[in-house]
């Protein structure tokens, strides 16, 4: 699937999380954060050959989540971050949610530290 502006949200969202499922396309990605990079650098890390490389950026290619460009007989590869700007949105109300339940959590725990019983001797010490 290549995301294009037509493409349903949801389809959107389907297609980077699985580009993002993977532990080497998630590394990738984090070292495209520094900058852009060929297809050999972002080999270098891993014990993989480099068409499965180019497979790997062909996935986040379609999810939109890197671009390429030519620079003569380089295609170096750089991090778009609107599509994450995407997942991010669409996590936004998940992170409200669990940001109320830890604070809830928090709470509750200095609530019952609180109702603790405290002892000045140590178990079985007599005083």
């Amino acid at each position: 699937m290549v995301i294009t502006q037509d493409t349903p949200r949801e389809d959107i969202l389907t297609a980077t999380f699985a580009a993002l499922a993977d532990p080497t396309r998630r590394a990738m990605l984090a070292r495209l954060t520094t900058g852009e990079a060929t297809v050999t650098q972002l080999a270098e890390p891993f014990g993989i050959s480099l068409p499965a490389v180019s497979r790997h950026l062909k996935v986040l290619e379609r999810a939109g989540l890197i671009t390429s460009s030519r620079e003569a007989q380089w295609r170096p590869r750089r991090l778009d971050v609107e599509q994450l700007r995407r997942v991010d949105e669409w996590m936004a109300p998940y992170r409200a949610f669990f940001d109320i339940r830890m604070d809830r959590l928090e709470e509750q725990l200095k609530n019952q530290q609180k109702n603790l019983p405290t002892q000045s001797t140590a178990p079985g010490e007599q005083s």
